[in-house]
């Protein structure tokens, strides 16, 4: 299993707009794009003095099924421009982690 971890950042008037955005629109294309071994995406955020942190990880199968998502250069961010209007920064490639150890409390 591989995460893909990137990190974008906002003011607090602009947060739960790009929140919004995310979750309605762009994790929604994400999804469309029916990617095999594709295997969704958490959303974190947390206020760090006056700015806002949005941490995503999506989670993947192995680094083929991440190409298949972004492509050969897959470290690239996948930020559309709208966002980008939102943001005051933002990671330009994802790091990717490959996931070594699970262990859950259910």
């Amino acid at each position: 299993m591989i995460a893909r971890i990137w990190h974008g950042y906002t003011t607090k008037e602009n947060a739960d707009g790009y929140e919004n955005l995310l979750k309605h629109e762009i994790f929604e294309i994400i999804s469309n794009k029916k990617i095999p071994g594709y295997n969704g995406i958490q959303l974190l955020r947390r206020e760090v003095e006056d700015e806002f942190e949005f941490t995503t990880i999506m989670w993947f199968e192995n680094i083929a099924s991440v190409k298949q998502f972004i492509g050969e250069d897959y470290e690239t961010a996948f930020v559309l421009p709208k966002a980008q209007e939102l943001l005051l920064r933002y990671d330009r490639k994802s790091i990717h982690c490959e996931v070594r150890h699970e262990l859950n409390y259910n």
